[in-house]
């Protein structure tokens, strides 16, 4: 396989590189290091890497043309300002039609778009069926699903998969590295009152190795464990794998304008016609999480909320 990464030095996308190296495959990252970091590749003969971003059209036709990937896995998003739209829609619209047009042109076998879950907006349900309605209200999330429309009319066969908050080396948003590092230095913590679901990355890995085959079906899929958590028990495993003392509750804040109280993905499609299910539980999870982060350190944190108001005195 001659696989194409998009956004390959981020979480998802190192950990994937990390994984068809081992099988041989030879693979090409294009990624401006806005979010991810040069060091989270590895360094093979069998990987070269693209300096740049996919809303250059001509640098994205120029490196499909030399590799002559025949699989894509497009991971490359913008999110880490909610207020820059026009970045959101020049990597996660029109980077994504580049990186689409450049695929069919040179007769791409699979494409793999990494979705957020945000394009389901405010849910009327949960569990979300993947049937759901889309309806995103934030940059990151409209422009997102902007890009799986176009994608959706292209002439590849292709799989996007809806995502819950994958959990793995290198993470670098949302509550889990948060908390970590607040809680490492004795800082405060709030949780806000939201619910989310949690995948381990051994288990989207198992299901990358599904979609990447030929034969396999394509469209829409969700990616879950299907089980919501709260963030206060994010939270308070965090602490028990640290072995911290926290004196008193921590404090929880309503959900801000931005965010969403409860995100859970119904996977029961996923299940019935690619045969994958989830296998490990958050617990587990999180104390892979705490001891890599012992071993590595925790990256430079982004996210796609505005920050919360500051805590009165």
């Amino acid at each position: 396989m001659r696989l194409l990464i998009t956004g390959g030095a981020g979480c998802l996308g190192s950990n994937l590189i990390k994984e068809y190296l081992a099988q041989g495959d030879e693979i090409l990252v294009i990624d401006n290091f806005s979010t991810g970091s040069r060091e989270a590749l590895a360094s093979s003969p069998r990987l070269e890497i693209v300096d740049g971003t996919v809303a250059d059209r001509r640098l994205v036709n120029a490196a499909f043309t030399r590799f002559a990937p025949t699989h894509v896995i497009h991971s490359a998003a913008s999110y880490k300002d909610p207020n820059d739209w026009r970045e959101d829609v020049a990597t996660n619209v029109t980077g994504t039609i580049n990186t689409v047009e450049a695929a069919q042109h040179v007769g791409v076998e699979r494409f793999v778009y990494l979705q957020t879950a945000l394009c389901y907006g405010r849910p009327e349900r949960v569990p979300i069926p993947v049937e759901h309605p889309t309806r995103p209200f934030t940059s990151y999330g409209i422009s997102k699903t902007a890009g799986e429309a176009y994608l959706a009319i292209s002439d590849l066969r292709w799989v996007s998969l809806r995502l819950a908050n994958i959990t793995g080396p290198r993470l670098a948003i949302g509550p889990i590295p948060t908390f970590y590092k607040r809680l490492k230095s004795g800082q405060k913590c709030f949780c806000t009152d939201t619910v989310r679901d949690f995948l381990d990355i051994s288990d989207f890995l198992a299901l990358m190795r599904i979609v990447l085959r030929d034969n396999a079906p394509t469209g829409i899929f969700n990616v879950s464990t299907g089980e919501g958590h709260a963030i206060v028990e994010v939270f308070n495993s965090i602490a028990a794998c640290l072995g911290v003392d926290v004196p008193k509750p921590v404090r929880i804040v309503p959900p801000a304008a931005d965010d969403v109280p409860a995100v859970v993905l119904d996977p029961s499609r996923t299940r019935a016609v690619l045969g994958w299910r989830a296998e490990l539980g958050l617990s587990e999870s999180i104390a892979r999480m705490v001891r890599w982060y012992d071993t590595h350190g925790v990256p430079v944190i982004h996210s796609h909320l505005r920050p919360p108001p500051a805590e009165e005195s």
